[in-house]
This record gives structure tokens, sequence and C-alpha cells, in this order.
């Protein structure tokens, strides 16, 4: 037996308290010093004590008393829930945020108060390090007395510092309660800091992430979709609105079904099993994808229209000015891919909402404070081109995949269908009032993009412009980091390093680059990804994964329902992408 098990000292950390003494531990033995079991969200514990850490995380949601099980907690993909958390959230911009984000920046921040703390002590204040401090630990003998003689511990002073230290663990046999593991699989890496999942939101931080899903380059193609489909087009937003926002609801009342759902992919592997999860996860990663391309295509286009002459002739390679933009600006995205330290990418994402918000201002700017004006034209609807419009105005609900990680984050989980209906309300109100003032704008000489139309010499238009610029290029990365992430925790462990990281994110970039050069044509790539992807995503998956998980507990009329919402999505991506193909295949 150890000779402090001997003495009752079996639990060697009450030996040494204190980050201090760790240290003195670490350098003495030539270790690291010991952390925590907890640290993170990326813990160890078994899947019995995780979920008694969230007995009642949920509040007063409903469960199911034979709740589904959603399988191995290793199943692909680990790294869903945190990697689309930074696409979603948009953090307040406080550092104590980004330090409890960033493991290496908590490292050196409470090294840095230790620093503060020996050089400026302050007379008469016994808060700082003691100036006789043993160099060596103290003795069994001092031990056996100080638990004689317990002392009573300094009364706490508030810190004042804007950034706070980590709590200390509580000493051994005291019951506290275990901390909320947010969600039951998350990617451990080596060689990436991943940021923990997020968690209690408040409601209006939920309305803005909302809006950042939302809200995206789509709003730029909603004036050319009135040219495509005409006015009576318009009466699709709120259809489609309407019908995403309630199969939103499903998705809540899909993970309301057991505790161990929190993401997509967990709904599609609860519903259909581990072919499921795998299916659901590919679509999703492949629509993330696309959106890169368009991202790139939309960089390309911007800056082609303000610089229209530039071109590059080299080795007998002649690139115009949409071609050399688009490489180029790939190529200033790439450093931004290739973050270590992937918790910085989620500070990117509220230029996006910043951007979105300044193109709209620009364009009614421009229409009603520059002369332009408002004049009525254009057909009521036109039925040959309808579905390259629903594809339009469809990919501009494309955020189901991220309001699960939404609703598991929130901290009122009750206001979740609030949170819901009312973001849907307000983009779908932004959406058609932006949709009506751009093609009353600029009828049927409309382009892809309503700021291509804007006139270069006002200064609201070359805000606008590059406003365009501003918001793929904070949205690319965060956008592809889940694609990489998801191919990286697929790669044998042996091949899961920092060098083969990079590289799969550079192959990634360029690979976007060779299609969007290939299929050069905005609008209608973009009504082909909400064909097939937002109508599979936002209608057809959430509805067939509600009647699998609930079975014999929907009622008949929802049944009919969700077979009719699925019909319909499932007609209008077959019809929608045959119109999308064949009109770029007639492009070329």
């Amino acid at each position: 037996m150890d000779r402090d098990e001997e003495m009752g000292h079996g639990d060697r950390s009450l030996l040494f308290i204190g980050d201090e003494d760790d240290d003195l531990v670490a350098d003495r033995d030539g270790g690291s010093p010991p952390t925590s079991s907890d640290e993170g969200s990326f813990s160890d514990r078994s899947d019995d004590e995780a979920r008694a850490g969230r007995g009642g995380r949920r509040g007063g949601d409903e469960r199911d008393d034979d709740a589904p099980d959603d399988g191995p907690k290793g199943a692909w993909p680990q790294s869903y829930r945190q990697s689309i958390d930074m696409m979603s959230a948009v953090p307040s911009p406080r550092v104590n945020t980004l330090m409890a984000a960033s493991p290496s920046l908590t490292r050196f921040g409470s090294s840095f108060l230790k620093a503060r703390s020996s050089f400026f002590l302050r007379k008469g204040d016994g808060s700082g390090l003691p100036l006789t401090r043993p160099l060596l630990p103290p003795s069994l003998s001092q031990l056996s007395q100080s638990s004689l003689h317990p002392q009573q511990p300094p009364p706490v002073k508030q810190s004042t510092d804007g950034i706070a230290q980590p709590p200390r663990p509580p000493p051994a046999g005291h019951e506290a309660e275990l901390p909320e593991r947010p969600s039951r699989a998350c990617l451990k890496s080596d060689y990436i800091e991943l940021p923990p999942p997020a968690s209690k939101c408040s409601r209006s931080q939920s309305i803005i992430n909302g809006f950042n899903v939302l809200c995206g380059v789509g709003i730029l193609t909603t004036a050319y979709g009135i040219k495509e489909g005409g006015w009576l087009s318009l009466l699709l937003l709120p259809l489609l609105g309407g019908s995403s926002c309630y199969t939103g609801l499903l998705l809540k009342r899909c993970i309301d079904s057991s505790p161990n759902i929190e993401t997509y992919p967990d709904i599609g592997q609860v519903a259909f099993g581990i072919f499921g999860r795998i299916f659901v996860s590919v679509i999703l990663y492949l629509e993330l994808y696309a959106s890169c391309v368009e991202y790139i295509t939309l960089l390309g286009d911007s800056l082609s229209s303000v610089f229209p002459s530039a071109h590059l002739a080299f080795t007998g390679i002649d690139l115009n000015a949409h071609n050399l933009f688009a490489i180029t600006m790939a190529l200033a995205i790439l450093p931004s891919v290739w973050l270590r330290n992937l918790s910085l990418l989620s500070y990117l994402s509220a230029g996006g909402v910043i951007a979105t918000i300044t193109v709209i201002v620009c364009l009614f700017w421009v229409g009603i404070g520059e002369g332009i004006g408002f004049h009525f034209s254009g057909p009521v609807v036109n039925v040959t081109h309808l579905p390259v419009a629903l594809g339009l105005y469809g990919y501009c609900y494309s955020g189901h995949s991220v309001f699960p990680n939404i609703y598991s984050s929130m901290k009122e989980r009750s206001q979740f269908p609030f949170v819901l209906l009312f973001c849907f309300t307000v983009v779908t109100l932004v959406y058609a009032g932006v949709a009506v003032s751009g093609f009353l704008m600029f009828g049927e000489s409309t382009m892809s993009q309503f700021t291509l139309n804007l006139p270069q010499q006002y200064i609201p238009s070359k805000i606008a412009i590059w406003m365009t610029v501003v918001n793929p290029y904070t949205k690319y990365a965060l956008t592809m980091t889940p694609v990489a992430l998801s191919i990286e925790e697929a790669l044998p462990k042996k091949m899961q390093s920092y060098l083969v990281g990079m590289s799969v994110r550079t192959c990634l970039v360029f690979s976007t680059v060779a299609v969007a050069l290939l299929f050069p044509y905005f609008a209608l790539v973009m009504a082909l990804l909400g064909s097939v992807f937002t109508m599979l995503v936002a209608l057809i998956l959430p509805c067939a994964c509600y009647l699998s998980i609930k079975k014999g507990a929907v009622p008949l009329w929802e049944i009919i329902l969700c077979i009719i919402i699925i019909m319909i999505g499932v007609v209008c991506a077959c019809i929608g992408s045959y119109t999308s193909i064949n009109r770029m295949i007639s492009s070329r």
C-alpha cells in the first residue's frame, strides 16, 4: 500500500492545492501539470454519466418513455455540432467569450494573471502570492497538523479584471452537480482547437443566430426570381416560408423525443438507423460545399463588375476578369481556411449579417435618393421559367441544417417556436420587399444579382458591391470548415495531422474554384441548389424523419399534411432541377 494511503492521504488531489503547486509538481517530476477530467466539452465520461448530467436539462419538455437510442457515440460525423455552431452563432465581442472559446488563449490569460499577481503586489493585500513560499511540498507531518487545525480560508474578493479565472474543481468528497455535456458526439483533435458546442443562448441571441442563417446571399437573386417567374411567383415566398417554418417545428419534436438527439444527423440516425445518419450528413455537407462554389462565383461577378477590363495572359492562358478574380479571391480566402484555432472563425459570422443589412439599405438608397425610381413592368406569370424562381426562393430558406443546433443551445427551449416564427416572418417580408423594389427599379434588365444593376457612379452602389464581396469572403471559411472536418475525421488515425488537414482544405478550396469556373451561372446554380438540397433538407427529410420517429403518436391530419409536403418537395425538386440543368446546358 502506498505510504500516503497509510497516513490517511490516499487522495493525492489534497496534497497540492493551487495551480502554482501543480506547476511545482510538473517541474519536479518532468511531466505536465494535471488537468481536469472534464475540461472543455470533450469529456470522457460514459454515456450513463452524460445522461445523468443532463437529466434536468430540457426543462419542461416532454419525453417519450420509450425514447429511441441514437446508436454508438462514435458514429460519423462527430464534428457536426461544433462546426455548425461556428457557422451559425454570432458571438458577442467580449474578451472573456473569446478566452473561453480558445483553450490556448485561456492558458495564456491564466499565465498573465499569475504574472500580474506576482509583479504587482499591493501593500497590505493578502490576496497575492505569499513572499515566503516553500520550494518543496509540505511534509506529511505538516499536513497532519494542518488537518487537525484547519485554517479559515480568506474571504473571496470580487475580481475587477475583465478576464475571469476558471473555477477550481471541488475537493474530493464534495458532491457537485456534473457539468452539462452539450453534445453526445464531439470531435477530439490533437492538431486543431475546436470550440465547445454553444449552450445557454437567450431568446434574443437565438433570434440573431436565426437571422444569420436565413439572411444570406440568396437575397441578391429575389428580384431575378420575379423576372423569371413573374409577379405571381412572389406567392411562393410565403408558401415556402410557412412550410419551412412548420418543418422546423417538426425537427424540434424529433429532438424532444430522445435526450440523445441534438443535431440533424442525430435525427436521421434515430429515424432510419446509421444509414439515415450518413445520408443526412452527406446531403448537408454537399449543400455547404455547393454554397462555397456560389461564394466563388459571386466574388468573381462582383469584382469583375468593378474592374471589367482586368485580364491576365500567361503562357498561352488568357483569364478574363471573372476567372481572374475568382482565382485571386480563392487564394486570399485560403489562409482563413488554414486556421488552427477554429473558434476564431465564429467571429467572422457577424460580418455576414452586417453586410446583408448594408446591401439592403444601399438598394433603397439608390432607388429613392439617386433618382432611379420605381416603375411597374414585367409579366404577371411566366410558367416556363417558374421552376427557376421556385429554386431561387427555396434557397432563401435553407437553414434547417442549423435549426437543431440553435434549439439545442437555447436556455429556454419553450421559446423556440416563437423564435422560428419571428425569424421566418421577418425574412419573408425582407425577401419580398427587396424582390419587389429591385424589379421595380430595373425591370426586365434585372441581372442574377441586383447589385450588378446598380450604377457605378453612386456611392451607395460602390458600398453595396464591396459589401457583396465582404459577405462571401467572411462566410467561406465558416461554410467550408464543417465539410473539411468531416473528411478529416473519416481519415485513418495515423493520417489525422495538421499537414494532412491543411492539404484536405486546400484541395477543397481549389475544387470549388474549378466547379465555379466550369459552371459560372450564379442564379441557375442557386436555383439547382434550392430545388435539390433545400427541398430535401427543409421539406422532405423533416417530414419523413418525424413520421418515422413518432410513428403511431402522429394524428391523421398531420400524417396527411406531412405526406402532402413530401410530395410537393419531390415534385418541385424534379421539375426545378430539370429546368435549371437544361438552362445551364443551353447557356454554354
